[in-house]
């Protein structure tokens, strides 16, 4: 006689779920009983002895943007009691993928079993914390694939087995001590012959591969546009009381800008370690250039100016971080109508 069914709930976002694009990524979240899109072929695959009991959907932007959002998501989780929590696939959508990663990392700290899936290049996949995220295609059109090699890993996850890297686990994984047959120097000789033989690609170190980003069109009449200044020069109010990193950034901040023309001397200053701050912080404008943008304003060149600037440091921040950022500060903005952004780097 066999036990019950292990009972999986699964994240998704609004797409999967069925309830629109972006013009739905500020719903709320939400729980339908059984699998949803994406859900009914993972349940299909993972075949009797599982099943899923509960669908949970939220929007992008609440997601992602919404303080206490992944609350939210969690306790509507925990209400079902479930054995297993999966989350995704999210492929290379950074909203989407950011998400899933904090609903999975907050059930695992809950005590619950978790395992994500989303592209090895999204920007959450560093947010799962101690939660297993397996790797996705980059885009939908590998949904079926991308499936196939995912239920196995839901099921060692539900077997309480641990998710490596033979089973496609990316970003953060335990670390585990083997003995390999062959002596460093038989290696070293291997990795040779492999670059004499033409690949290129034979490492024991992989590098990181960086982004290539496409540029957004123009906006087509900045004098109707809300413009946000934007920069990662570290410029926070003189004693720096969120404590902005100077190097290695792991968050972001926000300060307001209304009521304010420029960026005055002895209010302001940047914590920026990696180049000399003596004439950023002589005239703070030069990170942040608030007084030719309320000039530009003035004379109607932008709309308006966003009540408020988004600051981090960009020294020496990690990849994960920068790409988290981006994703958030997109978020952020677009939810605010915000059509510009005028970036200052260091």
């Amino acid at each position: 006689m066999t036990g019950p069914a292990v009972r999986i709930v699964h994240y998704v976002n609004q797409f999967f779920a069925g309830i629109g694009g972006e013009e739905s990524a500020g719903t709320g979240p939400v729980r339908r009983d059984g699998p949803v899109g994406p859900g009914t072929r993972l349940a299909q695959l993972l075949g009797e002895g599982h099943e899923i009991v509960a669908t949970v959907y939220c929007g992008d932007d609440y997601a992602t943007t919404t303080p206490g959002a992944v609350e939210e998501i969690t306790a509507l989780i925990a209400e079902v009691e479930p054995d297993v929590v999966v989350a995704g696939p999210a492929f290379t959508s950074g909203r989407y993928g950011l998400a899933c990663a904090r609903v999975v990392a907050a059930a695992h700290e809950a005590g619950m079993a978790t395992i994500a899936c989303m592209h090895a290049d999204n920007p959450g996949l560093d947010e799962a914390g101690g939660a297993p995220v397996v790797a996705s295609g980059e885009t939908a059109r590998t949904m079926r694939t991308t499936l196939d090699a995912l239920s196995p890993a839901v099921a060692k996850v539900a077997a309480g087995e641990v998710v490596t890297r033979a089973d496609g686990r990316v970003g953060k994984a335990p670390r585990v001590n083997s003995l390999d047959e062959r002596t460093s120097a038989e290696r070293a000789v291997d990795l040779v012959l492999a670059r004499l033989g033409g690949d290129n690609r034979a490492t024991e170190v992989p590098l990181p591969r960086f982004d290539q980003v496409t540029p957004a069109a123009p906006v087509e009449d900045p004098s109707k546009a809300l413009v946000a200044i934007l920069t990662e020069g570290a410029l926070v109010p003189d004693a720096n009381p969120d404590g902005l990193e100077s190097a290695r950034a792991t968050k972001w901040l926000r300060y307001p800008l209304d009521e304010r023309d420029t960026m005055a001397a002895g209010e302001y200053r940047s914590v920026h370690g990696g180049f000399s701050t003596v004439w950023a912080n002589e005239d703070p404008n030069r990170i942040l250039p608030l007084d030719v943008v309320r000039e530009l304003e003035g004379e109607g060149a932008i709309g308006r100016l966003h009540g408020e600037y988004l600051v981090t440091a960009g020294n020496g921040t990690s990849v994960g971080n920068a790409r988290r950022f981006g994703v958030e500060w997109v978020g952020e903005l677009r939810r605010l109508g915000v059509q510009a952004a005028l970036l200052t780097a260091t």
